[in-house]
C-alpha cells in the first residue's frame, strides 16, 4: 500500500472522474436554467413516487396493478434506498455505490449489522475482483514495491496486497468505527445548485458526516479509519523497506484524495446517469 501503487490507480481514476464531470456539465447547466415550476414540478413527482413504493410495500402482489409497481430502474433504486436504508446502484453501471443516497427523504438508520452487511456486500462484489487485478496490473508494470518481486509470485503478491488494502479501508471508514461512533456511512446527494456549490458539498463530506440520528457531526470515521488502515497494511503485509512513518501518511494523505474524488463522481452520477438514459430512450 505504498504511495507508487495507490497515486497509479488514483491517477486513473482521477482521469476518468474528471471525463465524468465534464459530460456533466451540460445537463447540470440545464438543471441550473429550469424554471421553478418545472422544480416544484419535480419534488411532487417525488412525492408520487414515495406513494408508489408505500402502495407497492403494502400491497399484495395478486392485487397489485401495473400502475402501482415503478417502472424504470431509478424509480425501483429510489424504493429500494426508501424501504431498506441502501441502494442497489453502481457508478458507471459497474461499481458498487450501494451507500449513495438520491433524493433523501424519511429513510431507516443503519444498524451496525446493516453496515457491516454493505461494506461486505460491495468489497466482495464480482466487479472488484478485476478491478483489483487491474490495478495489481499497473503496480507490475511500474515494479512498484519492488520487494514483492516480478513474475507470477510477485503479481500475485500484489493483487493480494491491493485486494487487502481496499477491503480493510473499506470496513473500518464504513462498518467497523461507523458503528462504534454511530455514525452513517452513506453519502446524500445535494442534487440542486451550481456546479461548484454542488463540488464544495461533496468535498466537505469528507469532513462532515451525518449522525445515525441525522445531526451533523466531524466524519471521524474517515479521517481515523483511512488512517487506522493505512497503518495496519502498511506495517503488515507490505514489504519491509516500506514501513515507514512518512510512507503511511502518504498513503493516507491518498487514500483521502481517492475518496474525496470519489464523493465528487456520486454527486454528480445521476445527473450523467439520467442525461445517458435519456438519449437511450430517444434513440
Amino acid at each position: 500500500m505504498t504511495s507508487r501503487l495507490r497515486l497509479a490507480s488514483h491517477i486513473h481514476f482521477g482521469a476518468t472522474a474528471i471525463a465524468t464531470l465534464l459530460l456533466a456539465l451540460p445537463a447540470l447547466a440545464q438543471q441550473d436554467q429550469a424554471p421553478a415550476q418545472q422544480q416544484s414540478r419535480q419534488v411532487d413527482l417525488g412525492k408520487d413516487d414515495k406513494n408508489k413504493c408505500q402502495d407497492q410495500a403494502s400491497t399484495p402482489q395478486t392485487l397489485s396493478s401495473q400502475s402501482q409497481a415503478p417502472q424504470t430502474k431509478e424509480e425501483k433504486n429510489n424504493c429500494q434506498t426508501e424501504q431498506t436504508g441502501v441502494s442497489k446502484d453502481r457508478l458507471f453501471f459497474t461499481l458498487p455505490n450501494f451507500l449513495t443516497v438520491e433524493n433523501a427523504g424519511q429513510i431507516p438508520p443503519l444498524t451496525a449489522g446493516q453496515k457491516f452487511k454493505v461494506v461486505a456486500r460491495s468489497s466482495f462484489d464480482y466487479v472488484e475482483f478485476p478491478w483489483y487485478a487491474f490495478l495489481a496490473g499497473i503496480s507490475q508494470a511500474e515494479n512498484s514495491e519492488p520487494g514483492y518481486g516480478q513474475g507470477a509470485a510477485g503479481y500475485g503478491k500484489r493483487y493480494g496486497a491491493a485486494f487487502a488494502d481496499g477491503t480493510i479501508e473499506n470496513f473500518w471508514t464504513s462498518a467497523i468505527l461507523p458503528s462504534l461512533l454511530r455514525q452513517d456511512p452513506r453519502f446524500y446527494q445535494l442534487g440542486k445548485g451550481t456546479f461548484w456549490h454542488r463540488t464544495g458539498y461533496a468535498v466537505s463530506r469528507i469532513f462532515v458526516t451525518r449522525t445515525d440520528s441525522g445531526h451533523n457531526q466531524f466524519n471521524a470515521s474517515e479521517i481515523f479509519g483511512s488512517a487506522i488502515a493505512a497503518g495496519i497494511s502498511t506495517y503488515s503485509y507490505h514489504p519491509q523497506s516500506d514501513r515507514t512513518l512518512s510512507n503511511t501518511a502518504s498513503v493516507w494523505g491518498t487514500q483521502i484524495g481517492y475518496d474525496t474524488i470519489t464523493l465528487v463522481v456520486k454527486e454528480f452520477w445521476p445527473d450523467i446517469r439520467r442525461k445517458i438514459s435519456r438519449k437511450k430512450n430517444a434513440q
